[in-house]
């Protein structure tokens, strides 16, 4: 792709909504700055590292770092990261904010109507703002505690940029926990003493070596493995690979315990045991019951190394609530055959058993509920700590299991402010709110200000949020309904987004500031975030499109503002940023790993730690209890927990149970009027909102358009729907269309969206406009216009988006423009 066909692309697919007057840069403003020679680079991405070739200064070619056997199909998107049409070009501020500021009419946000500004005039009004919200009302006033997965690299993480900076003018209200394992993260240090999800977990090697048995319970690793939090490896892909022999040859059993069959299934030709979804824990019930009953427990680790198993027995027999918790009890909830329920429990405790638990299970109403019953199972079956035995909650993130060097990596920017640094505004009142809340319920905190909730057995009480500020961080993505979003951020004064794209968030926003991708800069990366394979460098492929810039320019200029520029850089320009932080990685690494100096490493572009080491979760733990305790009050593993029955939760008491769910199908509430489950699993063409932009790559999966609907083809029979009709679903929180993929490896009354398509809201007469009306169609198809906006439990307060209830029909008539992924109305004034 020469810079004249890039530039002949872009030109012809840039051009926004009807009625903008953007127009492009002309070419010496894009080509400034770039070379005209041939050069093979090396970058790191969420997606894998890679070997990039620019030709006249326009990348052309990209190809896996030669270490990378399995590459993931996103390859075929990652020129699209940089050359999309929803590329942010220039500083732009909402047309009603600029000309009224914080006394705007904020029913109009996120009508799309923009005006471009300089960089001097976006960061002074973001200054200003910030000012305003300060004296008026204090840090309790203004919401800078974002959290998602922001762009690879070591420097330009873009949440340290903008919270050291924001921190520089004043206090904010922060978040706890994060939206992908909210529940699991907050149950797990009660039951097994950390929080599990983001733990190293036994070796693959191991597993493929000891285990007989393996169960995938909602997880789907070949799917979610093509991506991690660093640059990624995708060495478990060779371990997938020998599963794969291994179930063929039957010499393991996989068992996939899902509504779907999953890509993972597919691949690996093993069993799947549909479950109804939501409904878990009492499979799990059933399964512990006829483990008690039939005396396959294993009785003296349960008494050697869990403390509540008297307690949680009356529940499960039935002594405590009349139920016993029986195969045919759980039956009639989850829809497996109690006869099925049997003989899975004889298959777990016959030979070695490795429990692997997804992440979409715990983002559910009580989703504490099945991690702390499957933590149960895994107790009662009595192999935690052995070679292929026990359970992970994390085998599908990241390269979880794949050896680690052990090597020490690379730190990053600050964070937080130097000591003895003090902001401008030096005010800690919060004014009796709490300066830290849950982070899935700052819309409740923005709704009702001056709430106090149960959370993890304190009380927090919600700020009076009036300002909002995201960095690489796309919350009308990964938050749950859209109209109650739209409700909410009626109620801001100001919302400043700094992103590479015109995300949806940023549709929602009154300043937006463009950001560099990580192509366009030059930083560092850990190759395998926990491998810890090596080092990569990640260099500058070509110079920032338009007018972006990257995190450490944007925030060092905001800095300048403040009259705090040396004290935000410390005086280091962006190399030699990159240089401290290397030198100090060779340094802990010192004696242990050989690194080369920094010049040899940028020229190499990457430095290999060589093969890492096998291990085995929990197993110091189960050699001996007492001087290798857990992190749990007790030590032990907790199958009942003193700590959390004296919360007295409703929702979370001492010991796993099972709870209805506020939406369920077959009898449940609401299940006349929308009788159809939907799924919003992560995604296998995309890492959650990331590379939906990817315009190219994006054409390669969508129908007409469109993100898939999945389809069972009975439910799509009687609605009248073939493949690739356009499908409106819809229940009373939003509506969407979406395009149809008929399949029968979804079964009938469950359908799935992948969550992270991109929220295109339109007006009821199809405008962009209409996109700030409560009610809005999304163009695109993002499932959370749909999903609930409810805490799990009174315990972690954490995201409910997996599943919802829906009805869905085959659309007619005219459809509406795709408008999720065109830049905004530009107006000039």
């Amino acid at each position: 792709m020469n810079r004249r066909y890039f530039l002949k692309g872009l030109a012809s697919t840039s051009v926004v909504v009807a009625g903008s007057s953007s127009v492009l840069a002309p070419l010496s403003a894009l080509a400034k700055g770039m070379d005209d020679g041939d050069a093979w680079l090396t970058t790191g991405s969420h997606f894998g590292a890679f070997r990039i070739k620019r030709r006249n200064g326009v990348i052309a070619e990209v190809k896996p770092l030669e270490y990378d056997k399995y590459p993931t199909d996103m390859i075929r998107g990652i020129r699209g990261l940089v050359y999309n049409p929803s590329r942010i070009r220039y500083p732009m501020v909402r047309l009603d904010f600029l000309l009224k500021g914080h006394k705007s009419n904020t029913h109009e946000r996120g009508d799309f109507r923009f005006v471009r500004v300089t960089w001097d005039k976006a960061l002074t009004l973001f200054k200003e703002s910030l000012d305003i919200i300060q004296t008026q009302y204090g840090p309790s006033g203004l919401h800078a505690g974002q959290t998602g997965w922001r762009a690879t690299g070591q420097l330009h993480s873009s949440t340290s940029h903008m919270q050291r900076a924001i921190a520089m003018h004043g206090n904010f209200v922060k978040k706890v926990g994060d939206y992908s394992t909210g529940a699991g993260q907050t149950i797990m240090p009660y039951v097994l003493g950390s929080t599990e999800v983001y733990a190293q977990g036994t070796s693959w090697p191991l597993i493929l070596e000891h285990s007989d048995t393996i169960v995938l319970w909602s997880n789907d690793p070949y799917k979610n493995l093509q991506v991690g939090w660093n640059a990624e490896t995708h060495e478990s892909f060779a371990y997938l690979a020998q599963l794969k022999e291994k179930v063929k040859a039957g010499k393991i059993r996989v068992i996939s315990i899902d509504p779907v069959e999953t890509k993972t299934q597919a691949y690996l030709g093993c069993e799947q045991l549909y479950v109804n979804p939501q409904t878990d824990v009492a499979l799990m019930l059933g399964i512990a019951h006829e483990m008690y009953t039939a005396k396959l427990h294993d009785a003296k680790f349960i008494e050697g190394y869990s403390l509540g198993f008297e307690e949680f027995l009356p529940y499960l027999l039935g002594d405590k609530d009349g139920i016993a918790k029986t195969p045919e009890w759980a039956e009639a909830i989850c829809g497996v055959k109690a006869e099925v329920i049997r003989d899975l429990a004889r298959t777990l405790t016959k030979g070695r058993t490795q429990i692997m638990m997804g992440w979409c299970i715990q983002r559910q109403q009580h989703g504490e509920q099945p991690y702390w019953m499957a933590a149960v199972l895994a107790t009662m079956i009595g192999q935690i700590g052995l070679p292929g035995g026990g359970i992970s909650y994390g085998h599908h993130y990241s390269g979880i299991g794949v050896p680690a060097t052990g090597a020490a990596a690379p730190g990053a920017f600050p964070r937080n402010l130097d000591e003895g640094q003090k902001p401008l505004f030096d005010n800690n009142d919060f004014k009796g709110a709490s300066s830290t809340i849950p982070v899935a319920r700052w819309i409740d905190a923005i709704l009702e200000p001056g709430k106090t909730i149960d959370a993890n057995g304190s009380k927090v009480t919600y700020p009076d949020i009036r300002m909002m500020v995201f960095s690489g961080n796309n919350p009308w993505n990964h938050h749950q309904d859209r109209n109650r979003m739209k409700q909410a951020f009626r109620k801001l004064e100001c919302v400043i987004s700094i992103d590479v794209n015109w995300t949806a968030t940023c549709r929602f926003s009154d300043i937006v500031l463009p950001a560099c991708t990580t192509m366009e800069r030059n930083d560092i990366d850990v190759y395998g975030a926990y491998a810890g394979r090596g080092i990569l460098a990640m260099h500058k492929m070509v110079e920032p499109l338009f007018e972006s810039l990257s995190d450490f320019e944007i925030f060092t200029r905001f800095a300048k503002i403040l009259g705090k520029e040396k004290e935000y850089t410390r005086g280091l320009t962006e190399m030699e940023w990159l240089e401290k932080l290397y030198n100090e990685c060779k340094a802990a690494n010192q004696g242990k790993f050989a690194m080369p100096d920094f010049n040899e490493f940028w020229k190499q572009g990457y430095v290999h730690f060589g093969e890492g080491q096998n291990w085995v979760r929990h197993a110091d733990f189960r050699e001996d209890p007492e001087i290798n305790p857990l992190g749990t009050p007790s030590g032990l593993i907790e199958i009942f927990s003193r700590k959390i029955a004296q919360f007295g939760y409703d929702d979370c008491p001492g010991h796993p149970v099972w709870m209805e769910k506020s939406e369920r199908s077959h009898g449940g509430p609401g299940s006349d009027k929308f009788p159809v489950w939907l799924q919003s699993c992560h995604p296998d063409k995309r890492l959650h909102s990331q590379m939906c932009e990817s315009k190219e790559y994006r054409e390669t999966y969508t129908v007409q358009g469109r993100e898939p609907v999945y389809i069972n083809p009975e439910d799509a029979r009687a609605r009248g729907i073939k493949d690739g009709d356009l499908v409106r679903v819809f229940n009373d929180r939003g509506q969407l269309l979406a395009g149809a993929v008929v399949s029968g490896r979804f079964p009938k009354g469950v359908i799935r969206i992948h969550e992270g398509a991109w929220y295109g809201p339109v007006g009821k007469d199809g405008s962009v406009e209409g996109g700030a009306e409560i009610g809005a169609l999304c163009s695109y198809g993002d499932p959370n216009t749909l999903t609930q906006d409810i805490g799990t439990s009174k315990l972690a307060q954490a995201c409910s988006a997996y599943t919802c209830q829906v009805e869905f029909e085959k659309f007619t008539g005219k459809a509406p423009k795709v408008s999720s992924f065109d830049g905004p109305i530009e107006i000039k004034i």
